[in-house]
């Protein structure tokens, strides 16, 4: 009987103690489970008032899925000219739009899931060596970045890119830890198939993959060099695989690569996707363009400030990018001189070199390039989250152990604290409501942790916890008001854009989906080096979601038995007409409108067989055909709120020139 006994309460001791463990992993699994339910609903709640996001890309998808011609080599039109980007990312949207339908949830949603995604990987990789404080905290950071948000809700490919770069750490990461070359191999493939996304972007993460690799592996310094350069081998083969078969296709069974200048894809990788989104300068027609003219990429200091070590701080940045910044920096110094350095490094310091030379490389580069996006920063977001949770966790461990150290952890708080008052002075409706609440906050947690004796006693050291927690969930409130606001207020421009406009530049937000480009005209007058105003037919201007209904009306009532509806002058006139008509439709100039898609002999054969009757064109130039009647074509309505007018365009007839 005392045996039975004895048996019974050991079962139930074993059985109180996996019911204790299982509480405190299921304590974990749930704070993860509600970060997670945090991120899906930034990221999908009103996703649909979104519109089509960038409809230059949408229009692609489109015309993609008429045959797999345009759809391997990601035509924008009817096959005569591609867009500007690798095929993945467009691939995968079109494959979403293939099978739930054509709509701007099924473009958006592959962004949307790969950002939930994004926050469960990022939480995986900061807890291996941080603990899962460090990775809640982590995954929180990137779930309410605010550009991290807004490009997670819109169809640029940059969120896919994201997705594959933190499943190319995890594979460098077991490739460090254990030396095995297929682990190194499966990252340089899946860097290489980022690179198919978004080209030379998806390469600034390959200092610090490389970097890991080389300093922890278990290897002998030769031997990781070799892994390396096989790694890079493959990783070579990865990337160049669809260009190489582009370029190798003769020019007159695929579309003009658009955007390049020798209609190559080599040539679009090192120029208008390289050195030209660098420097902020497009080489075309024989002159330099600076960033935002002809077609140049991005619009350069208009949009982004001038270049310089604080660039990310300034108000264009800092309200996409730059609330976490000061805890991100303190935290990465923090965590690195807490413990010796010591070959080979630890779990930690691997960690450590992996998020902190992705942090500076990608700082350094966006802090200097004249020719991106905003949204391009999305790709600091999983070093800035991983580093303030990682610093978080070490500056408690510092403040704990009751050293000189421990008062950075209030000084921190404080610091970026001061640092988002700052930024939010130039939001003037947003400024006397967040301030006052954010460092009112964290100077009571403050105060709180440098007057309590952390080593008296565990209620003490309770209170302190609580005061940490209050400080960083302080520090997130303008970040998750800025991610919030376009959940709720929609998009103000079509690129992905957190938060309100600030009132120190409000116009050079709104720079539009579709920067206009010189639209030159194969055969006609007019003076090509002039950008028409930004008010054009389908123009830069957000908030369009359909053509002229005028327009569609008289071209689809006046087409005939003309194969294509209408020939416009570039993307931006062009995108919406594709998107309002299952009619095949022609891009003369590409997204630049500088595109030499046609010669002249091409395209009057184009016309005198009848193929094409209509062409739209900037008012600025002309052409030797019957110009149709703007009052014809034009909804007077367009210039009264229902979107952009067409005064910049012009509409030419040209049946009268046929054989």
């Amino acid at each position: 009987m005392n045996e039975t006994q004895e048996l019974v309460r050991q079962r139930t001791l074993v059985s109180k103690g996996r019911r204790a463990s299982a509480a405190k992993v299921s304590w974990h699994e749930l704070t993860l489970a509600a970060v997670l339910i945090l991120s899906a609903f930034l990221n999908l709640f009103r996703l649909t008032s979104e519109g089509y996001g960038i409809t230059y890309y949408a229009a692609a998808v489109k015309d993609m899925l008429t045959s797999w011609h345009n759809f391997f080599f990601v035509s924008f039109d009817a096959g005569f000219v591609s867009v500007d980007k690798p095929p993945l990312g467009l691939w995968i949207q079109a494959a979403s739009a293939k099978l739930l339908g054509f709509s701007s949830l099924s473009l958006l949603l592959p962004q949307a899931l790969a950002g939930i995604f994004c926050v469960a990987l990022l939480y995986y990789l900061v807890r291996r060596a941080f603990g899962p404080l460090a990775g809640l905290v982590a995954a929180l950071a990137l779930a309410t970045a605010p550009i991290f948000v807004a490009t997670s809700r819109n169809n640029t490919m940059d969120m896919l890119l994201v997705l594959s770069m933190l499943l190319a750490a995890w594979a460098f990461i077991h490739a460090a830890e254990s030396g095995q070359l297929c682990w190194l191999l499966v990252g340089a493939v899946i860097v290489g198939l980022g690179f198919n996304i978004k080209m030379l972007e998806a390469f600034l993460v390959l200092p610090a993959f490389y970097l890991l690799y080389l300093v922890a592996a278990p290897l002998t310094l030769r031997r990781r060099f070799v892994h390396i350069g096989i790694a890079t081998l493959m990783l070579l083969v990865v990337s160049l695989s669809w260009v190489v078969v582009v370029d190798l296709t003769p020019t007159d069974q695929r579309p003009y690569v658009g955007s390049s200048t020798d209609n190559t894809v080599t040539n679009l990788i090192l120029h208008y996707n390289g050195l030209d989104r660098l420097w902020g300068i497009s080489f075309r027609a024989g002159e330099a363009m600076p960033a935002g003219k002809l077609g140049g990429p991005g619009l350069g200091t208009k949009q982004n400030g001038e270049p310089g070590p604080f660039r990310l701080l300034n108000h264009q940045y800092a309200g996409q990018i730059g609330w976490l910044l000061p805890l991100a920096v303190v935290g990465l110094l923090a965590a690195g001189w807490q413990r010796r350095l010591r070959l080979p490094l630890d779990r930690r310091h691997q960690a450590l070199v992996l998020w902190g030379t992705w942090f500076l490389t990608a700082a350094a580069y966006f802090s200097v390039a004249g020719g991106q996006h905003r949204y391009y920063t999305v790709m600091l977001t999983p070093a800035v989250a991983a580093l303030v949770g990682a610093g978080l966790v070490e500056l408690w461990s510092d403040y704990r152990n009751s050293g000189r150290s421990g008062w950075l952890l209030p000084l921190a708080l404080v610091g970026t604290a001061a640092l988002q008052a700052h930024i939010l002075i130039s939001y003037e409706g947003w400024s006397p409501i967040l301030t006052p609440l954010i460092l009112g906050l964290c100077f009571i947690a403050a105060v709180v942790l440098v007057i309590l004796p952390l080593e008296s006693k565990p209620k003490v050291g309770r209170y302190a916890a609580v005061a940490t927690a209050v400080g960083i969930l302080a520090l997130l409130i303008a970040p998750t008001v800025w991610a919030s606001y376009q959940v709720f207020q929609g998009p103000r421009e079509a690129d992905p854009l957190a938060g309100p406009p600030s009132s120190q530049n409000t116009q050079g937000d709104l720079t539009g989906g579709n920067a206009p480009g010189g639209g030159q005209v194969p055969f006609g007058g007019g003076n090509p080096s002039e950008a028409p105003p930004s008010d054009d037919a389908a123009g830069d201007a957000f908030g369009r979601s359909v053509a002229d209904p005028a327009l569609m009306n008289y071209l689809l009532a006046n087409q005939g038995d003309s194969k294509y509806l209408v020939a416009a002058a570039r993307s931006s006139s062009a995108d919406l007409i594709i998107l309002s008509t299952d009619e095949p439709v022609i891009s003369l100039g590409g997204y630049t409108g500088l595109d030499p898609v046609f010669t002249k002999k091409q395209l009057a054969t184009l016309v005198n067989e009848g193929a094409v009757r209509f062409f739209l064109i900037p008012d600025n130039q002309h052409m030797n055909c019957k110009r149709v009647p703007r009052e014809l074509w034009q909804s007077s309505t367009r210039e009264q709120g229902e979107g952009p007018s067409t005064k910049a365009q012009a509409l030419y007839d040209c049946s009268a020139g046929r054989r």
